[in-house]
């Protein structure tokens, strides 16, 4: 890119309107804005299947400045719709990079802003709520932008998992493991196989239209359903694939998009939050144990717990910040989930332990 700043417009679905300049690729693009207060691992963030559809805004003050390194990635591609910055570094530093955060983008077409009042642009959302965005540095016609906006879609009732999902069944790791967990792939990140994986097991990942019957043919001792983007009400195909493997009795469990699915399955409901939950550092208790955990999270639904499903379905983790769902557990049958993600690299590990528990359990029901 250039040493001249080219002038790039954010404008939000309810009129505000925020000046900087272009990063990435010269363009447009809409989305939901959210923001993550994450210090590091930004092309983690990047590349997590979950912000698709999602233009992100970063609360971080240097974004870029130790490049790009092709093993840290989440995904085969970015999947962030746009990025908000307030400096994007051009020059990066580190042993191991392989190329600028820049270059980067430009090669993923991906548009961007910086220079803006990353602290106002948050504060505004937490006040007014998440909504819908648009990215430009093409043109500076407020009132074009503003028409554009207006034809991007809602997150709400947006189905999205199948576009990022895998297009074929595809196994991992050695086919001699004991253990066999099918990996529903809703927008999986790759650290989830990679910790299966590290724990002995062959998986098999699924694309997310798979039938039940397609999976249960693979003879799986555990299921394991990803993260991913979009409303988790709007993926009827998926609840009812989860409801009936966790109806078969196998040991089950679910992550982020996963819990949300399993909770939908289960007679729980979902809903839309005000603004979400993306970050490193967001405290959960575990009720079963007592403990407090600091956790990585991404997500802009939620489940209710309450109704009749109270009666097999057992809260056990909520959110010490403003006493949310953050995992469930089945009490009439060996599946649980949690609303964060215990895999999340770079991140705390505090959570780790479920991927133990979830082997545990298999091997439970196995013998």
């Amino acid at each position: 890119m250039s040493s001249t700043k080219i002038p790039a417009l954010l404008v939000l679905q309810d009129g505000s309107v925020f000046r900087g300049t272009a990063i990435g690729k010269i363009g447009t693009t809409t989305g939901e804005i959210c923001f993550n207060t994450g210090m590091t691992g930004y092309q983690e963030v990047f590349t997590d299947p979950s912000y698709t559809g999602q233009i992100l805004v970063m609360t971080s003050d240097h974004i870029g400045n130790y490049g790009v390194r092709d093993a840290e990635v989440e995904s085969g591609s970015i999947k962030i719709a746009g990025l908000v910055c307030k400096k994007f570094s051009q020059q990066f530093s580190r042993k191991m990079e392989s190329y600028s955060l820049d270059t980067y983008f430009t090669e993923n077409d991906l548009v961007g802003i910086a220079d803006v009042d990353t602290r106002q642009i948050v504060r505004h959302i937490r006040d007014a709520g998440a909504m819908n965005a648009i990215i430009s540095s093409e043109t500076e016609d407020v009132e074009l932008l503003k028409q554009k906006l207006n034809e991007c879609p809602d997150m709400s009732g947006l189905e999205l998992a199948s576009t990022v999902s895998c297009d074929s069944i595809h196994t991992l790791g050695n086919e001699d493991a004991p253990l066999r967990v099918a990996l529903l792939d809703y927008g999986s990140k790759n650290n989830i196989a990679r910790c299966l994986l590290e724990r002995g097991c062959y998986v098999g990942v699924f694309p997310a239209k798979t039938g039940s019957e397609e999976v249960l043919a693979w003879n799986p001792d555990g299921i394991m359903i990803s993260n991913g983007p979009g409303d988790p009400a709007s993926m009827d195909y998926a609840i009812a694939c989860v409801r009936e493997l966790v109806e078969k009795g196998i040991p089950t469990f679910g992550i982020c998009l996963g819990h949300q699915l399993l909770a939908l399955a289960s007679g729980l409901t979902t809903y839309k939050m005000h603004h979400g939950h993306r970050g490193l550092n967001h405290p959960v208790k575990n009720l079963v144990t007592g403990r407090s955990e600091i956790t990585s999270q991404n997500h802009g639904f939620a489940v209710r717990f309450e109704g009749e499903a109270m009666d097999f379905v057992e809260l056990t983790h909520v959110n010490l910040n403003d006493s949310s769902v953050e995992g469930i557990s089945r009490k009439d049958k060996p599946a649980f989930s949690v609303q964060y993600h215990p895999e999340a690299s770079p991140g705390p590990h505090d959570s780790m332990y479920l991927f133990d528990q979830f082997i545990a359990l298999i091997e439970k029901y196995k013998s």
